[in-house]
């Protein structure tokens, strides 16, 4: 197969990331007779820094004219000014817009190896395995705000909107994952409270009655959900969501395995390329001295594989690396837990020896 990746290393760790995931691609393509073809480009604080823009339109042209996109992170404290003009975090949800990614994909599986890594009990958390569906490109943080008034009558507002259109195809695509699963689906709202949430509820359970009858399916209101995400993770498979909800429970879910550095992230839209990701941030506090854990970047990179391009065997092949590294006790700082660490390049060299 021939793929043109487009990677956007962004910010703090970002490009340290990026350049591993890079080269477990590389391997993959070498062992599998694949032509990647890889071009980089600025997003985030070093865009602002560059050209004043956190996305630049020859980023958008190239992310648009390739088959995947690979992201690191955005954003640090040099740009968190809230008076700024722009801020890393609006190239971000600006690309989204661009490629008309609706869905955010992020498994919260978790693996054996790492059970006792978990905040929770094991008898708690072993065999969690998760999906959740993120509905993306609507919901409050795109919806109107603004300001008025001065002094202490100042007031501040941002809507939450959704529409039909949009909940639809989230849930279509969630309850497709189900049945690819364990044919079980959650969806997740405030419908005692929010309206927004009403027609959520209400559009949902019509798509499921009329499209999806032998899917089990149920809803959580999120204060709920909040809990259970704690208390029996285990009983959920495919968990379907609005922007800001989802956004809050997944960064909730992702440290039951013990570490956001495990955990990558798939934003999918009907057609055109998907944008890959792990889902931690930036981690300015340690840019620079190779210490940050690679391993839900590359296990993005396998998402890609496998979403995008639909080499399953590749995808696979990569987890199972992965899976070999962490059962041979091999650990970057965040999961040794004081233990004995390796660094950010050691822990993909382990990666690719074990891809042979």
């Amino acid at each position: 197969m021939k793929a043109t990746l487009v990677l956007l290393p962004g910010d703090g760790i970002g490009p340290e990331i990026i350049a591993e995931a890079r080269r477990v691609l590389e391997k993959i393509a070498e062992l599998f007779g694949h032509d990647f073809r890889f071009s980089s480009h600025l997003i985030g604080g070093i865009a602002i820094d560059s050209c004043g823009n956190p996305l630049p339109d020859e980023t958008v042209t190239a992310c648009k004219e390739s088959d995947a996109v690979l992201l690191g992170a955005v954003g640090g404290p040099r740009w968190d000014d809230p008076s700024a003009k722009t801020r890393p975090e609006a190239g971000l949800l600006k690309i989204r817009k661009e490629l008309g990614l609706f869905a955010n994909l992020r498994p919260i599986k978790l693996f054996d190896q790492l059970v006792d890594a978990s905040p929770l009990k094991r008898e708690i958390i072993q065999g969690t395995d998760i999906l959740f569906f993120r509905e993306l490109t609507g919901g409050i943080y795109f919806g109107e705000s603004g300001r008025s008034g001065t002094g202490a009558e100042e007031t501040a507002f941002q809507s939450m909107a959704y529409s039909v259109y949009e909940v639809e195809r989230i849930v279509r695509m969630a309850a497709k994952a189900a049945q690819q699963r364990d044919n079980r689906l959650t969806s997740v709202d405030k419908a005692n409270v929010l309206e927004p949430s009403r027609l959520w509820r209400q559009t949902a359970a019509r798509v499921m009655a009329d499209e999806f009858p032998d899917v089990k399916y149920d809803v959580v209101l999120v204060d709920a959900m909040a809990m259970h995400l704690i208390n029996r993770p285990r009983d959920f498979d495919v968990v379907v969501t609005g922007n800001l909800f989802g956004d809050i429970l997944t960064d909730e879910a992702s440290m039951l395995p013990g570490s956001l550095g495990m955990l990558p992230s798939a934003s999918l839209g009907q057609d055109g390329p998907g944008l890959y990701e792990p889902i931690h941030g930036s981690a300015p506090d340690i840019a620079g001295k190779g210490l940050a854990n690679p391993l839900a970047t590359i296990l993005a990179a396998a998402m890609l594989l496998r979403h995008s391009l639909s080499l399953l065997a590749e995808a696979d092949a990569i987890e199972a690396a992965v899976g070999k590294v962490l059962a041979d006790g091999l650990r970057t700082n965040d999961l040794a837990r004081g233990g004995d660490a390796v660094g950010t390049t050691a822990m993909c060299d382990a990666v690719l020896e074990r891809l042979q």
